[in-house]
C-alpha cells in the first residue's frame, strides 16, 4: 500500500470521504464546523454537497488520502477564523492569528489500521504550511487509551496527535463520547 496526501480538489473523491449514500440523505459533509450553525442546521440533502462545491471552488476544504488512485481517508483542515472554532466558547483561543484548524479525520472502512490517520494528520500540517499558518491546532479526545465510538472517532485522540508533534496547548470544556477533548497545537 502506498498512501499520498494531497489537497482535496475533486468534488467526487469529497463526496465518497464525507458525502451520503444517497443523495437527499441529511449527513454533515464535514460542514459543522465549516459553516454558521444556523446554515448548518438549515441545510437539507442535496443542499450540503452544493455548499462544499461552492467552498471547493475557492480552494480545498482539507486534504483526502490516496491508496493508488483509490480515495481512501480525508482530514479537514482550514483556517480558524473562517470556522465555527474562531467564535467556540468550550474550546480555549490561544493565539489565533492566522492558525489552522484541523477537526475531521476519517479513513474509509476496510483501510482502517493501516497508519492512514497518520498521514492525513500529516498532510493536513504540510497543508496548513503551504497556506502560511504559523501554527495549526487539533481538538481530539483525551481517551487516556480507552475504545472511541467510531461515529465520535473523526476528531481524533490525543495520542494520534502527539505522535505528529503537536502538543497539549490547554484544557477545554467540550466532551465527546463522554472524553474529554483537549486543544493540540504545532507551530509551524
Amino acid at each position: 500500500m502506498t498512501i499520498t496526501v494531497r489537497p482535496a480538489a475533486e468534488f467526487d473523491d469529497i463526496a465518497t470521504m464525507v458525502g451520503p449514500k444517497r443523495p437527499d440523505a441529511n449527513v454533515c459533509w464535514c460542514l459543522s464546523y465549516r459553516v454558521p450553525s444556523k446554515q448548518n442546521l438549515a441545510l437539507r440533502g442535496e443542499e450540503r454537497g452544493t455548499v462544499v462545491r461552492e467552498l471547493l471552488e475557492s480552494g480545498p476544504p482539507g486534504v483526502l488520502a490516496y491508496d493508488g488512485a483509490e480515495v481512501v481517508g480525508w482530514a479537514a483542515v482550514h483556517p480558524k477564523a473562517d470556522t465555527s472554532f474562531a467564535r467556540n466558547r468550550k474550546i480555549p483561543h490561544v493565539e489565533d492569528d492566522g492558525v489552522w484548524s484541523v477537526w475531521c479525520i476519517r479513513v474509509r472502512p476496510g483501510h482502517r489500521g493501516a497508519g492512514i490517520s497518520h498521514r492525513l494528520l500529516e498532510g493536513a500540517v504540510e497543508f496548513a504550511r503551504a497556506g502560511g499558518a504559523p501554527a495549526i491546532e487539533g481538538y481530539p479526545v483525551d481517551n487516556r487509551g480507552e475504545k472511541v465510538d467510531l461515529t465520535m472517532a473523526y476528531v481524533g485522540t490525543k495520542a494520534l496527535f502527539e505522535r505528529a508533534g503537536f502538543s497539549q496547548a490547554a484544557e477545554t470544556t467540550s466532551v465527546i463520547n463522554g472524553f474529554p477533548r483537549v486543544l493540540m497545537r504545532l507551530e509551524l
